[in-house]
């Protein structure tokens, strides 16, 4: 009798919180103020992520650390309907941060947030379920920005087995992640999955010039390990090799883009766990993206019976 496979986890490392997304007619002039015309509270961040890829099937484990308060009850019931396994117990005493979003009537978005418990991680935590080869690991850059959160990840990192899959995904901080990380990522990371702006500045950063989508991609593969994954927005995505693969989006009426890049990344890292090919994988995650900015909200991600349908049509 052949033993069953065991199933890949994706396993999150990055922060969880909650979004206070407010509607304004404007922005107030300094000292004034405004009344939101809608307000809503929801779970954000690395959440949009998790959600993403637990709807097309992932076994999603979120490493990261919640608070104990009322905006960690509403991360914690946000993953628990997902059905994303949190294995780390609360951070007692201190609540989970948050970020509020105030969206003006130009679809401007402005943002002001405050670190909570998902900034005390330690190594402890991300040790807290053994990796497996082949496994997929999230890293985000916005962890590698927090002093604490970065020293654990730096110190974890290299002791993740070889043939663990490590999805790192830059965030618009690029800029800002510390040299020795980022050279770390750069040396680690199986996968680079980051827009086109975000390739601009990667490529500036290693002191190339930017060019076009394919030659981003190829010129950004030559300074790292991994593989580069470009996402161009409706123009769809380019996979590095010799030379840069173009895998075609899928046209929709877009309403809202906020979250797009997170359902791609999201479905994207369940499809690799799921043990499809690359560029099946991109072509996946390029419907979900699709379908996702045609609804309003961040976690607009479809379930996978949505993305067969697409796929299938």
């Amino acid at each position: 009798m052949t033993a069953s496979p065991i199933p890949r986890r994706i396993l999150h490392t990055g922060q969880a919180i909650v979004d206070i997304v407010m509607q304004i007619p404007a922005l107030p002039p300094l000292g004034g103020d405004v009344y939101a015309t809608a307000t809503k509270i929801t779970a954000g961040g690395g959440f949009n992520v998790m959600a993403a890829a637990a709807r097309d099937g992932g076994d999603v484990v979120y490493l990261g650390v919640v608070g104990d308060g009322p905006f960690a009850r509403v991360v914690t019931d946000a993953l628990t309907s997902e059905g994303v396994a949190v294995p780390n117990d609360p951070v007692a005493g201190i609540d989970t941060g948050f970020s509020v979003a105030m969206v003006d009537g130009s679809a401007e978005r402005t943002f002001v947030t405050s670190l909570g418990a998902e900034g005390r991680l330690d190594a402890a935590h991300l040790r807290a379920v053994p990796v497996r080869g082949g496994d997929v690991v999230y890293v985000t850059g916005y962890s590698l920005l927090h002093e604490r959160n970065r020293a654990a990840l730096t110190a974890w990192l290299p002791t993740v087995p070889a043939d663990a899959v490590v999805v790192f995904d830059p965030s618009p901080m690029i800029g800002s992640i510390p040299d020795a990380a980022w050279h770390l990522m750069a040396e680690r990371a199986t996968l680079w999955s980051l827009n086109a702006r975000e390739a601009r500045l990667a490529a500036e950063r290693f002191g190339d010039r930017p060019g076009d989508p394919s030659a981003l991609t190829v010129g950004l593969a030559a300074r790292v390990a991994g593989t580069v994954v470009l996402r161009d927005g409706s123009a769809g995505v380019w996979i590095s090799g010799a030379e840069a693969t173009h895998i075609p989006g899928h046209p929709v009426h877009a309403v809202d883009s906020n979250g797009a890049g997170d359902a791609h990344t999201g479905v994207l890292a369940a499809a690799l766990a799921a043990g499809a090919p690359l560029a099946d994988a991109v072509r996946r995650a390029n419907v979900a993206a699709a379908i996702a900015v045609t609804r309003l909200g961040p976690a607009t991600s479809p379930t996978a019976a949505e993305i067969e349908a697409a796929l299938s049509a």
